[in-house]
């Protein structure tokens, strides 16, 4: 009894102490004052034993926030509740959707694992108004993926709750002017309240998964390549024993994503195609893509194809008209030959891989271009001294005349090889009037000197036996890994290195010099004196 009579006392001077500080509030309140309320100076008002005491009776003390969140204001607008939770420290934002700690290391994935409480800052507004209202604080709401910015009061079916970004909104001094307004138009209470939720797998982004997983200062893969269903990643050392994991997420939180591919090799074969490890998924290489308004379809794991060339596809594409001769040297499975024959060029298309030839030649059935395009099965050198050479000597006649307007254009897409072929056009032809139909070539490579565009000029003059100074241009087409660049050349071939003895014979249709005279035919000449 005399316990129960010891409590009836404790919490009857509680009470008291609870209403002194409310009184002490408003005062301060009607004089405008801001006060920011510590954890140290509120339990020298409350006591632990008390609030030990009323947690014990179930009393309703202040509710908890989370550690994100700052003391709130008080302030003009209205009395809030006193709470005792430490100062905003906005370094603290960035564990707020970090995955719980017991993830670190694990290898295998399990969803279970990355279940979460957080507490987030939330407006109560009645339901005929919140979707205006959230329109107006679309700065300051809740951004994340698979989570509702609004949802439903369980206390009052009549409101909602606005979910807030904890970074941005700590107490209701935190609206800008602007937002301040629209809540007081539609009369809503700036009261800050709290929804407590449940961060689950599916609300982390993947970074932040990998982050988690991976032991702390270790680079987290991010970036891959999306080639139709496949995801192909180029994992580095130290991920690999995360491998089947990291395939894993990536393969969740990208819709429409069923293999994941891991490059075990580099490019160094003849047919630019490598090895691969299934890391998640299906074991299915067989890939369509669509690429500026072109279907392709191939086998991944045996042709190249790369969806970062996309726009290097489309530029060539732009330099060409209608009529024009396309003669492509290392065609793939014809990222540039079928745009060119949708264009109405006249496209012969070549590639020694003969997995990218059977491509090459169902994507033309696919297109509906395989009357506008030929297919051919071949090395690119032989390619060039047979088909090529024949085919443009065949067309001489219309490429010579002054009536023409066809353009002539030579893609070598090999980047590790294609400039050793420009031998090829020495000395080609024996016809000097080619020189009014001298094709245009784009050839691509890499390099990795500190001055890419010099670099890739002076081999290609090396080959051709020729300066291009003044003749060329020269395009960066991307970063392909650090100090190493991926570069596109492009000229017309010269007709001194294109054409045989084309210097001895412009020679010979030049005006012949005046002949000297002899003393006796000057005297002559110049008639009497």
């Amino acid at each position: 009894m005399r316990s129960q009579g010891n409590t009836t006392w404790n919490i009857s001077r509680y009470q008291q102490k609870r209403k002194i500080l409310n009184t002490f509030l408003q005062t301060f309140h009607r004089f405008g004052f801001f006060l920011f309320f510590t954890k140290t100076w509120t339990n020298t008002v409350l006591s632990v034993s008390v609030k030990k005491l009323a947690t014990r009776q179930q009393l309703q003390l202040t509710p908890l926030l989370p550690p994100y969140l700052s003391s709130q204001c008080i302030s003009k607008a209205g009395v809030t509740k006193l709470n005792t939770m430490s100062a905003y420290n906005p370094e603290e934002d960035v564990n707020l959707y970090t995955p719980p700690t017991t993830v670190r290391g694990i290898t295998e994935l399990n969803r279970d694992l990355f279940r979460k409480n957080v507490a987030l800052p939330a407006l109560k507004v009645k339901k005929d108004v919140v979707n205006k209202v959230t329109k107006s604080l679309k700065n300051s709401t809740l951004k994340r993926p698979g989570l509702k910015r609004v949802v439903e009061d369980s206390k009052d079916e009549m409101y909602r709750l606005i979910l807030l970004d904890p970074c941005k909104i700590s107490c209701m001094e935190s609206f800008e002017t602007s937002e301040k307004a629209v809540l007081k138009e539609y009369n809503v209470d700036l009261q800050i309240h709290m929804y407590h939720l449940e961060m689950t797998y599916e609300h982390f982004k993947p970074e932040e998964i990998l982050k988690a997983v991976l032991p702390e200062g270790q680079d987290v893969t991010s970036g891959f390549s999306r080639v139709g269903h496949i995801v192909h990643m180029n994992l580095r050392d130290h991920q690999l024993p995360y491998k089947y994991l990291i395939g894993q997420v990536i393969m969740d939180k990208n819709p429409g994503v069923t293999s994941v591919v891991n490059k075990t090799n580099i490019i160094d074969n003849t047919y630019r195609n490598f090895q691969m490890e299934v890391l998640a998924g299906e074991d299915n290489m067989i890939a369509k893509v669509k690429e500026n308004n072109i279907t392709y379809e191939f086998d991944f794991s045996k042709v190249y194809w790369n969806p970062r060339l996309s726009t290097e596809h489309s530029r060539i594409v732009g330099l060409l008209n209608s009529g024009d001769l396309v003669y492509d040297v290392f065609a793939g499975v014809g990222p540039f030959a079928i745009p060119a024959a949708k264009k109405n060029c006249r496209v012969m298309a070549n590639d020694l891989n003969p997995e990218s030839y059977k491509w090459l030649v169902h994507n033309c059935k696919l297109n509906k271009v395989n009357n506008k395009l030929q297919s051919f099965n071949m090395d690119g050198r032989d390619f060039l001294l047979g088909p090529v050479k024949k085919d443009f000597i065949k067309q001489i006649e219309i490429l010579s005349s002054k009536e023409n307007k066809t353009s002539i254009h030579i893609i070598m897409n090999l980047p590790g090889l294609a400039i050793e072929f420009l031998d090829v056009f020495r000395q080609l032809f024996e016809k000097q009037n080619l020189v009014d139909a001298l094709p245009t070539v784009h050839c691509y490579s890499f390099s990795k000197s500190n001055e890419p565009a010099k670099d890739i000029q002076r081999r290609a003059e090396d080959f051709l036996g020729t300066s291009l100074e003044g003749r060329c241009s020269i395009h960066l087409v991307r970063n392909v890994a650090p100090n190493k660049e991926m570069m596109c050349i492009s000229f017309k071939v010269p007709a001194e290195v294109l054409c045989k003895n084309y210097l001895a014979e412009r020679d010979n249709t030049e005006e012949p010099a005046p002949k000297r005279l002899r003393p006796d035919e000057v005297t002559a000449s110049e008639g009497p004196q």
